[in-house]
């Protein structure tokens, strides 16, 4: 496996199987939260369910903290080697005149997504983890509030237009990321020979559609709590 990775062409295909995998997951997170918008008591339950499968928690869980982890590193490594094959920084060449913007800056917009990754387990992960294992309360409840805890939970965080700026603005250089990601990752994986112009459609409604509905949870919890 070490030796995969050491290759140009093993990192490439390791970072696109971590995108696949972190796009599945973003679009299962995505199903979950929007429940909060349509139907309160159907998100606590799938939640409370959630949160308390043992497959869930001490199978799927892991690995996916792993995978975030993996996908960031294998980019900032990714980046360090193109640079390094380049033998210049991208200030000092002309890389408009070959490529997008997007694919440009994914280093700078994956540093933004991860600051919020960051936010986001300070806000819901660390809390929960508290909650179950220092606490030991598995229970979903909430003091003072009928039912599980989660809805209420949730709506508390978007109070503040600070913290909903932040998951906007996160949200947006997330859908920047995934304009050229998605495809990005179709092609190292050798998917595109003709159907490159289908994928292209495909990821820019879903880079456009998942990012605005994160974004539209956010604004709907914050202006109807």
């Amino acid at each position: 496996m070490s030796g995969f990775l050491k290759s140009s062409i093993g990192r490439k295909v390791a970072m696109a199987l971590s995108a696949f995998f972190l796009m599945f997951f973003l679009l299962q997170h995505f199903a979950i939260n929007i429940l909060s918008v349509i139907n309160p008591d159907v998100f606590n339950e799938v939640s409370h369910f959630m949160g308390t499968n043992p497959f869930v928690q001490f199978a799927l869980q892991p690995v996916l903290i792993f995978g975030v982890v993996f996908h960031f590193v294998m980019g900032f490594v990714l980046e360090l080697k193109n640079k390094k094959a380049n033998g210049v920084k991208y200030a000092k060449n002309n890389g408009a005149a070959n490529s997008s913007w997007m694919s440009r800056n994914m280093i700078w917009s994956g540093l933004a997504i991860l600051a919020f990754v960051v936010l986001h387990f300070i806000d819901f992960w660390f809390p929960e983890i508290n909650t179950k294992f220092i606490q030991g309360d598995w229970s979903g409840m909430h003091e003072g509030v009928e039912g599980y805890r989660y809805f209420h939970e949730l709506q508390e965080k978007f109070l503040s237009p600070v913290r909903v700026g932040a998951y906007v603005l996160a949200f947006v250089f997330l859908a920047l990321h995934l304009l050229h990601g998605f495809t990005s990752a179709f092609q190292s994986m050798g998917a595109t020979s003709g159907r490159k112009k289908t994928l292209q459609n495909i990821g820019k409604a879903y880079s456009i559609i998942i990012p605005l509905g994160f974004i539209f949870i956010a604004l709907y919890h914050h202006l109807n709590h």
